[in-house]
């Protein structure tokens, strides 16, 4: 068991809620632990070569600092390392296929299984056994953090093991789109199409983002047609039901709805204490019965939550080497709940999702010259939906939007609500966005 590694998977999280996605995933994602020293105070981080390791002194040592002292509450310093540089047993760090505290984020083994999801998991097991003759589709939506991708890799891992020739791809649905318009850009979605169509088993996450943007929902269309005219499986999650994904093609819809959905509720107490105590026993941290009763007493609605104060605890017990008391349970917990507010709503992400939605770039949504109409329609969408979730003046949105003045951002927010109050479809995509945006 890697506890400092399970200890990053907290800093990583912490830091991905400081930075952009682009910057995260460029940067931080690529970082490595190597050894948490507590004689000197040192975190070693690996990380693949100079370049990168000199980017991140110059701009992300202060936000590795912060992270690490929220997680541990003790500062440490930054030592970063290349592959040249330390041991080969250290340069090689475990991959998530081969990590014990990985793995229990993949398989039905370690999913602990409750009234609130017992339906569930026995149809991903009933596919997991049988790919394409069970369900198929298969559809699972609840909230998140209640296990729907912990199911898709336990999918995917007892696929592997039962049939090792089976070519198998999990995707979020950005990941999807993105490669799509990269796809487009490079013109090489012939490799795309091929990459997605010939698999024997897709596992795709969050589908509800692919509400509203018409010509990806076109893309996917095909390729899930393709899928299940030649007898794949496939499996998909939501937030929602597909009938409450408002934007949703009617076609692709009645796709997702013609075998099979399960639901995933918030776990009972009795099964919140149960994965509370697997936890710690897989992270060999020592916790009373009074201790798990208290988490679980206290964190209802989110596993990761959960999970988040076993690993947390673990944290500040290679630190304290004390006893995990109630006390020290309770700074925890206001620790998960204060890091687990959802981030500020900012004009950046408003942009980014309406762009997503209508296909068209964020600059272009900002540009004072380009007035296509499709263009013009998603800058008239961002600037009400800022107007709706931001609490800056209309001076302040025109600024974001290209240095309108805020006359014209005035316009553009009646304009929309003359369109909601005259066509449904509008209403539903608007609404749909919005969703969107509060949910990343």
């Amino acid at each position: 068991m890697n506890s400092f590694g399970d200890a990053w998977e907290l800093v990583c999280s912490y830091c991905k809620t400081k930075i952009t996605d682009v910057a995260y995933n460029t940067w931080i994602v690529r970082i490595k632990p190597l050894e948490l020293d507590f004689d000197s105070n040192t975190a070693f981080l690996l990380v693949p070569n100079d370049f990168h390791r000199q980017t991140i002194n110059r701009c992300y040592i202060p936000l590795l600092n912060e992270a690490f002292e929220a997680i541990f509450d003790n500062k440490f310093k930054i030592a970063l390392k290349i592959p040249e540089e330390v041991e080969q047993t250290l340069a090689t760090p475990k991959t998530a296929e081969d990590n014990s505290s990985s793995n229990y984020e993949y398989t039905f083994d370690t999913f602990i299984v409750g009234s609130s999801n017992n339906f569930a998991h026995a149809a991903c097991m009933a596919v997991a056994t049988n790919p394409s003759n069970a369900y198929n589709p298969l559809f699972l939506y609840g909230n998140s953090g209640l296990g729907k991708t912990h199911l898709l890799f336990a999918i995917q891992n007892e696929i592997k093991k039962n049939y090792p020739d089976k070519t198998i791809v999990y995707i979020k649905i950005d990941d999807f789109i993105n490669e799509m318009v990269e796809s487009l850009k490079m013109k090489t979605m012939i490799e795309f199409r091929q990459k997605y169509r010939q698999v024997d088993v897709l596992l795709v996450d969050d589908v509800q983002f692919l509400g509203g943007k018409e010509a990806m929902q076109e893309e996917f269309f095909h390729t899930f047609n393709a899928l299940y005219d030649a007898h794949k499986q496939i499996v998909l999650t939501s937030d929602r039901p597909p009938k409450e994904i408002k934007t949703l093609a009617d076609r692709l819809r009645s796709r997702f709805e013609q075998d099979l959905i399960a639901d995933i509720q918030p776990p009972d107490i009795e099964t919140r204490i149960a994965i509370i105590k697997r936890k710690a026993e897989l992270l060999d941290l020592e916790l009373s019965n009074e201790v798990c009763e208290f988490i679980a007493s206290k964190l209802k609605s989110n596993i990761r939550q959960l999970e988040g104060t076993v690993k947390k605890l673990k944290a500040k017990s290679l630190l304290t080497h004390e006893k995990i008391t109630i006390s020290s349970v309770q700074e925890v917990i206001a620790d998960i709940l204060n890091n687990d507010v959802p981030p500020e709503v900012t004009i950046e992400r408003i942009i980014d999702e309406v762009a997503r939605t209508y296909g068209v770039s964020s600059d272009e949504i900002r540009s004072q010259k380009n007035k296509s109409a499709n263009i013009s329609n998603a800058r008239h969408i961002a600037i009400y939906i800022a107007r709706e979730m931001t609490t800056l003046p209309m001076v302040n949105i025109g600024e974001e939007f290209g240095g309108r003045h805020y006359s014209t951002i005035i316009y553009s927010v009646n304009k929309v609500k003359t369109m909601i109050d005259k066509d449904r479809k509008i209403k539903e995509l608007v609404d749909d966005t919005i969703k969107n945006i509060r949910d990343r």
